[in-house]
Parts: structure tokens; sequence; C-alpha cells
């Protein structure tokens, strides 16, 4: 496609959420956009010099051209939403392009500033809405073990998991916590959970290993991640004939500690609709 790699990542974004209704998660709309161009693991595993896989960062760059386009809604964080723009336009490999230069052309340079970046060297960047999630998972990232461990303790508190306590040591045979999810008052069932500071992929072989180790000990297992899972420890996760186990990954956590607002504190950003003003000349 003509334009920077970021634009062949925009009209399966469009059709994915049009797909799924309209809107979902950022972490299993990225997922889903991933699955639906099929693109190998391998390549998803490929970053950026900050670490970030650089088929996300893209799909976070086409994102972004989206919401300026007024194709996608930015308003509530965590989601990614069409507008009714969004879905009544026809998207074509020459409307792509012709939406990057709209674009292009309606970023106003500030006084005084720099010239700015090609986008085919700034596709390499972390989006600034996206920042500060790279910020926070790299902090994650350098936790001590047990720190790690005590964070992901205060997250699941958060969720609404009761009793979480930390078993993690020697010995744990991969166990680092557990916890009780609540039915009602009177019916409720155990969790265990595992905490892995990854900076790569969590693969088959560990989802295996964790199922293992919970049988006869709870009937639900989730595993915490910072890397990513590979899609066929998803399949595996969810592998008929085995207990389910949940997943969640670096970009699951980011907006779990958004909505949670731990460590982090929103701020309102506006953009100006120039076209509000056209009905007052």
């Amino acid at each position: 496609m003509k334009g920077p790699h970021f634009l062949n990542y925009v009209r399966p974004l469009v059709e994915v959420l049009r797909n799924i209704g309209g809107s979902g998660a950022t972490a299993d709309v990225i997922d889903q956009v991933i699955s639906y161009m099929k693109i190998p693991d391998s390549v998803v595993e490929e970053t950026i010099s900050s670490g970030a896989s650089r088929v996300r960062n893209q799909i976070q760059w086409a994102r972004m051209y989206l919401v300026k386009a007024d194709l996608m809604d930015s308003s509530q964080r965590g989601v990614w939403k069409l507008t009714e723009k969004g879905y009544e336009t026809e998207i074509t490999e020459e409307s792509v392009y012709a939406l990057f230069k709209k674009v292009q052309g309606s970023f106003v340079e500030e006084p005084k500033k720099q010239e700015s970046v090609p986008v085919e060297e700034a596709e390499e960047e972390i989006v600034a809405d996206e920042a500060h999630g790279e910020a926070l998972l790299s902090i994650l990232k350098n936790l001590s073990p047990a720190g790690f461990e005590k964070i992901c303790k205060r997250l699941l508190s958060e969720v609404g998991i009761h009793d979480v306590q930390i078993t993690g040591g020697s010995g744990d045979q991969g166990i680092d916590g557990t916890g009780v999810i609540k039915v009602n008052e009177v019916v409720g069932f155990t969790i265990i959970f595992q905490c892995k500071r990854y900076k790569d992929s969590v693969v088959p072989h560990h989802v295996r290993d964790f199922r293992g180790t919970m049988q006869g000990r709870a009937d639900k297992g989730i595993i915490i991640t910072t890397g990513r899972f590979t899609s066929e420890a998803k399949k595996e996760a969810v592998r008929d004939g085995v207990p389910p186990i949940e997943l969640i990954d670096g970009e699951r956590l980011v907006s779990l500690f958004e909505k949670y607002q731990l460590g982090l504190k929103p701020k309102v950003v506006y953009d100006l609709v120039p076209d509000f003003f056209d009905n007052f000349k």
C-alpha cells in the first residue's frame, strides 16, 4: 500500500470493529486484528527500540489516524470504538491513503517547533496517547519477583477477588497466590494465579504446566504476565476437555491498571472541532 506501513492495518482494524459490534477492549481488538490478518507469532514478536511489538505499535498508529479522521472515538480509555461515520464510510486502499494525507495536513505546527519527523520514521516510536502503557510495563518488568507478586495481589483484590494470598516460594510448583471468587454470600470457588515478569512470550507448555499444577487445588487459574501469549498458548488456555485458564498479558494489565487507576492518574485532552464554528461565521 502507498504510504507508511501502518496504513496496511487501517482497513482490517475497521473491519474487525464492525464484525464485533463496533467496540471492544484495546488488547482484544488488537489481538483480533492480528488474527484477522493471520500474522504469525514470529512477526508479532518483532520489537521496536522501546521493546514494544512492532505490529501492535503500528496498529496503534492506524487507530490514531482513524481517530483524527473521526472514524473512531477516543473518549473512553481502554476501549476502541467506531463512530457512526466509521460505520458508514467505505474503506478502500485509495481512501486509506487519502485519509492519511488529510490527517497529515491537519497537524498544525506549533510556533518555534522544530521540523516534524517524517511519519515513516515516527511510526517506530510509541504513540503519545499510549506511552504511559509502555512506561508502566517497564516499571512492572523491573520490580523484584516479590514486588510483582504483591502488585498482582493488589490488582486482583481491586478486580473483586477475595482473600488474595501470596504463596510463592521454593516448592510452590508454579503457584504464586490464591484467592476466592464469591458467586454470592454462600457460594464461592478457589482460584490460583501465577505471575510472570516476562519480556518475551508465554508459550503453550507454560499453560499446560500451570494447568497440571492447578488440578485438584483450584477451580480456576490465572496467568499474569508483563509480556505476551503466543496464539498457540491462547488456544491451549481454552482447549476443549480441560479446565480453562484466564490469561492477562501486558496490554490487558495496562487496561486494568487504567480502569482501577493503580499508579495512573487520568487526564482530559480536548481536540478542536473546526466544523463546529462554521455555523457561527
